[in-house]
């Protein structure tokens, strides 16, 4: 028999290698990516997220039967290497389970064998019985994987039961020939003793060697199967996870690699076919579990626009694996991926909020994916109608609506007869820069948030100047539409305007200009969200806030995607309202945080509003009166602009207000108060 098992071993190794070969040819052949600093982060990732499970239980029921799986695959992998070695010589172990150790590893290998056969079966169950709409997978967008979920299921059982009854066989060939054996009670090997029981020694040899090459069979078959489809995650999830981009906010560069200045020598921008990917992107793919927590999260997809993440990632999977066949000629190697795998408005729905990354288990990236499809977009010209128009008025104005620059701190005239703004630049220098961005310059509404921030700045003694004129759009929106070049051209006006003003900080009420500036922008002073400072001030003394207006209203608070889930600030804006006496804040539990949902797409969904079912806004105004809450906060002027017109179409304007957290805060200055007065 020993023959018979070393083919089985030498088969299953050499067509495993091959299968592997052949999948890692597309990574070698793709754009490079370094992802090899901060090794110490890198492993506390792995430590937290692959080895511990970290996200799993945000789905609470899936994700603690996918914990005690895992866990049980990472015990009893060592008994399967274990049971490889043996079937070349008797009684062979692995270093470090022998004696005292090895009696305790087998233990709790037992118990995890029966574990990891219940979790199996009611993974099953859940799967096939009871389908949580994530799961479903629409004719449209592809085959469905419940059958490959079902029989991986069944493979890890039959690992499972045939290493526990050629446990159970060898202990009870022990027990005939008067050698005490041990098998804990309410397990498999437990079980396996007492099915075996009445059996003699030329039976128990049979199970024992009919279970072994059961196992060994089921074991390489297995091993060779998951690199066939979507458990490829089994193997690829930890280096995936080790290899996952640490920094939130930030887009990788058009290419790594390539100087900014080297930008125009590029053929070509972004990303058209599947070799522009990266080397990451690819693996990316490959890790892709099928879960489809990505596209559950998704503003875009609960809103029926044509995107999903979850799709995004199978369908180029899929590509992969008809480009890179593991025998056989390349299917449609050649083809466009948006036009052929993905459409155009599907690249387009995005809104960047981040939220499946956010969800994924496994640190699968969708913003740099999308980011270079559009950048491939925009290279060919292929730039939706609406989009047009703000980017040339951004290119000539600094500005999405073609105004004067002359113009933008005209919101400060209504301020002229408190106080006078300063402009800084090299002739009158200010420590602290107040970055006013696009729309609060130009919008008559959100010039109102500029006109607040002022006050509560100057009431809290902060001597701060704006650029006014000298001021150009951040730029962060024109980054993620793709249009690089033109965002390096804003970056660079910025910069030395920012520098010519002296300042030795930025303050900014915007977090889409906080996010460019903190990530995008690189040589500046450091950045703060105003939701910042005005927490600093609370702690300090610097500010006061009195009862006022909003005494006895419900308020609730709706994170910024990009302040809370991008750059991490979730305590500093509810630290200021809890401030305020005489206010109730609510959360809109489930939907807050760093799982608060988008409220329509930033920018974006000023000039772009693909085909949905129903505004995104909407949605999440919706959670806002499910929470109890008659003011809705942001921080954020996109975000209040997305949310008001949200109220308007959901007919909830009368019943639910929303405001700034700099209006709120201004409306209970004591100054203010005594003003009204």
């Amino acid at each position: 028999m020993a023959y018979v098992y070393l083919l089985i071993t030498c088969a299953g190794i050499c067509l495993f290698a091959y299968i592997l070969h052949k999948r890692l040819s597309p990574l070698l052949r793709a754009a490079p990516d370094p992802r090899l600093d901060r090794i110490g982060e890198r492993i506390g990732k792995v430590v937290q997220i692959w080895l511990g499970q970290w996200r799993q239980p945000r789905y609470l029921l899936a994700g603690v039967i996918h914990i005690f799986i895992f866990a049980g695959f990472i015990i009893l992998g060592l008994r399967s290497l274990q049971l490889i070695l043996m079937g070349f010589w008797q009684g062979a172990s692995l270093p470090g389970l022998e004696g005292s150790t090895g009696a305790i590893y087998n233990l709790i290998k037992d118990y995890a064998a029966t574990w990891v056969f219940v979790a199996c079966i009611v993974a099953a169950v859940r799967r096939g019985v009871f389908r949580p709409a994530r799961y479903q997978v629409p004719p449209s967008l592809g085959k469905d994987h419940l059958g490959e979920a079902l029989l991986v299921l069944g493979l890890i059982c039959a690992l499972v039961v045939s290493e526990s009854l050629f446990e159970a066989s060898l202990q009870n060939a022990a027990a005939r020939s008067g050698a005490a054996a041990f098998a804990p009670p309410l397990t498999l090997l437990w079980a396996g003793r007492l099915i075996l029981g009445g059996l003699g020694l030329p039976a128990l040899q049979a199970v024992n060697s009919l279970s072994y090459f059961v196992h060994e069979m089921v074991f390489f078959s297995f091993l060779c199967f998951l690199p066939l489809g979507k458990h490829f995650h089994v193997l690829t999830s930890l280096f995936n996870v080790f290899f996952m981009r640490l920094d939130r906010g930030k887009v990788k560069p058009v290419r790594h690699g390539v100087a900014e200045d080297q930008l125009d020598d590029l053929p070509e921008f972004g990303v058209s076919k599947l070799e522009d990917f990266t080397w990451k992107h690819i693996l990316d793919f490959y890790t892709c579990a099928d879960c489809g927590r990505c596209s559950d999260r998704c503003p875009a997809n609960r809103v029926k626009r044509p995107l999903s993440p979850r799709f995004l990632t199978i369908k180029a999977r899929d590509r992969v694996y008809a480009n890179y066949p593991l025998w056989g000629k390349a299917v449609g190697a050649e083809q466009e991926l948006v036009g052929g795998i993905y459409s155009e408005d599907e690249v387009w729905s995005c809104t960047t909020c981040g939220a499946c990354e956010q969800e994924c288990p496994l640190g699968i990236e969708y913003i740099d994916k999308i980011v270079d499809l559009r950048r491939g977009l925009v290279d060919q010209g292929r730039v939706p109608q609406s989009l047009q128009k703000p980017l040339g008025a951004l290119e000539k104005r600094g500005n999405p609506w073609g105004k004067s620059q002359r113009n933008r701190a005209d919101w400060a005239k209504e301020l002229a007869e408190e106080f006078a703004v300063t402009i800084a630049g090299p002739k009158q220098p200010v420590e602290t820069l107040y970055f006013v961005g696009s729309v609060s310059s130009y919008d008559e509404r959100m010039q109102r948030i500029a006109q607040a921030t002022a006050r509560v700045l100057r009431y809290a003694g902060v001597e701060f100047g704006v650029l006014g004129k000298a001021e150009s759009d951040g730029g962060h929106e024109v980054r993620r539409f793709g249009e690089e070049s033109l965002f390096l051209a804003l970056r660079d006006a910025n910069t030395e305007a920012i520098l010519n003003s002296g300042a030795s900080r930025i303050v900014t009420a915007d977090p889409h200009d906080y996010n460019a500036l903190k990530n995008d922008y690189r040589g500046i002073p450091p950045v703060m969200h105003l939701s910042q400072v005005l927490s600093q001030e609370l702690e300090r003394g610097g500010l006061a806030l009195e009862q006022g207006p909003y005494a006895g209203k419900t308020v609730v608070y709706h994170d910024p995607c990009y302040l809370g889930r991008h750059n991490g600030l979730y305590d500093e804006p509810r630290h200021v309202i809890d401030a305020i006496p005489g206010i109730r804040r609510v959360e809109m539990e489930g939907n807050c945080r760093d799982r608060s949902f988008c409220c329509g797409g930033g920018g974006l969904a000023l000039f772009y509003e693909p085909e949905e079912e129903q505004r995104i806004g909407v949605v999440r105004v919706g959670m806002a009166k499910e929470a109890g809450a008659q003011v809705i906060v942001t921080a954020c002027p996109f975000c209040l602009a997305n949310i008001e017109d949200a109220l308007k179409i959901a007919g909830l304007d009368q019943e639910l207000e929303v405001l700034d957290l700099m209006e709120l805060v201004e409306q209970h200055l004591p100054v203010a108060r005594r003003a009204a007065a």
